[in-house]
């Protein structure tokens, strides 16, 4: 295996793949260093296109990815294979705004078609049904956590909640993730067990370290979805695998991946 890469450890179905870029093993330099996929961070547009040809190279998919452009919002995107042209496996992709929907989930039924999600701090979420015919990947940070991304990608699946299975990758840790009093109400508003996910930071009153791990998994237990894995990252602590854009600012994302063998 690519060490450059996560491979996520969870019983999805057969033919059911997925993988994470760490922030290693690219061509980007400069706070971008190295593996960055994300043009609208201010990198070199030639270095992002020869990251996703990397990418690309790595998944062999017979699709290109589907890309999203996102807005911190609930929408989730399916993707078609008539949207999209073959990777181009040894040269940059033609064009790196083609068939980037605005929206924060993308949902495919396509064999060879990987659905990605870049982050830098938010959490990223993979799902599958147990059927292994059905992928989505979704952006949640605490803004699209509490609209209800999740629960709105879940509802695309259009099936039972408890046949979906879920994978969470790297975002910022509980220790780190600080935020101020109205967004611990806001959660607990939702849901008073929203609570235990949120510690208060004694060295600044009125804020609270906030666990997206956690809020996520309430969430989705919620609504039926017990099948969760992963988690346990810290983006904002591993500076050397991953980019954090509340560490850095001027940073990179990480892609996460999923698609259908």
């Amino acid at each position: 295996m690519n060490a450059n890469f996560i491979f996520p450890d969870w019983p999805a179905p057969v033919g059911v793949k997925s993988i994470v870029t760490t922030r290693q093993g690219g061509f980007s330099d400069g706070p971008y260093a190295s593996l960055n996929p994300a043009l609208h961070v201010g990198d070199d547009p030639e270095h992002v296109a020869r990251n996703r040809a990397l990418i690309s190279q790595q998944l062999g998919a017979r699709f290109s990815t589907q890309w999203l452009e996102q807005v911190h919002g609930v929408k989730v995107f399916e993707a078609n294979a008539g949207d999209l042209a073959s990777p181009e496996p040894e040269g940059p992709e033609t064009s790196l705004n083609a068939h980037a929907p605005c929206a924060d989930a993308v949902i495919t039924s396509v064999r060879e078609l990987p659905c990605a999600v870049m982050t830098a701090d938010c959490l990223p979420v993979l799902f599958c049904n147990t059927s292994g015919d059905r992928v989505a990947a979704a952006h949640a940070g605490w803004r699209g956590l509490l609209a209800g991304v999740l629960e709105n990608t879940c509802d695309h699946f259009k099936q039972s909640h408890e046949h979906l299975m879920a994978w969470f990758g790297p975002a910022i840790g509980p220790g780190n993730f600080e935020v101020g009093e109205e967004v611990r109400d806001a959660f607990i508003n939702y849901s008073q067990k929203t609570a235990t996910a949120f510690v208060a930071n004694k060295d600044n009153p009125g804020h609270w370290f906030a666990d997206l791990y956690a809020l996520a998994t309430i969430r989705l237990n919620s609504i039926g979805l017990q099948a969760i894995y992963g988690g346990g990252f810290c983006t904002y602590r591993d500076a050397g695998r991953f980019y954090s854009y509340r560490r850095d600012r001027v940073t990179g994302r990480m892609a996460s991946l999923i698609w259908l063998e």
